[in-house]
């Protein structure tokens, strides 16, 4: 069991570390938002992952709400992208 832990936070702290290192150097905003998108997604698997270890469900509200918002992050971001494109042309 200490083997899976040690991998399941290992795996999820370079996610971590790989998608701030995008959102740092992403050579365009949409790059950026996208990371910051993946961020959320890797800190709602971190929660989940604590939840399950520990057994205690008082963190579900908080996956819930984090889910709800990067969900509405991406469908915002995917509509004014794609608005702004539709403008262009």
């Amino acid at each position: 069991m200490t083997i899976v832990i040690i991998t399941v936070v290992t795996l999820l702290a370079v996610a971590g570390m790989l998608t701030l290192a995008r959102i740092v150097h992403g050579p365009s905003v949409l790059d950026r938002i996208v990371a910051t998108d993946v961020l959320l997604a890797v800190i709602v698997a971190t929660i989940a992952a604590d939840a399950a270890y520990s057994r205690d469900a008082t963190a579900l509200p908080v996956l819930v709400v984090l889910s709800i918002l990067g969900f509405t992050g991406a469908v915002s971001v995917a509509r004014f992208t794609a608005g702004s494109r539709r403008d262009e042309s």
